[in-house]
């Protein structure tokens, strides 16, 4: 066999997916959402527990 003969039979293997395009889309689209919740739940973290920082608002109280 030459090379020319495996560049050719190679061309002609399909490879099925095990599931219709969609799907990965939607697997995709489901999973960002989730990590975007995740991110989103740690929105003003540092302002719910400003007690628990103590002297550190001191030393940054000239800083935004």
């Amino acid at each position: 066999m030459s090379i020319a003969d495996v560049v050719i039979a190679s061309g002609e293997v399909v490879n099925e997916l095990p599931f219709p395009t969609w799907v990965y889309g939607v697997v995709f689209l489901v999973g960002f959402f989730a990590l975007a919740m995740v991110t989103y739940s740690y929105r003003n973290v540092a302002n719910r527990h400003r007690h628990k920082s103590g002297g550190a608002d001191q030393s940054h109280a000239g800083h935004h």
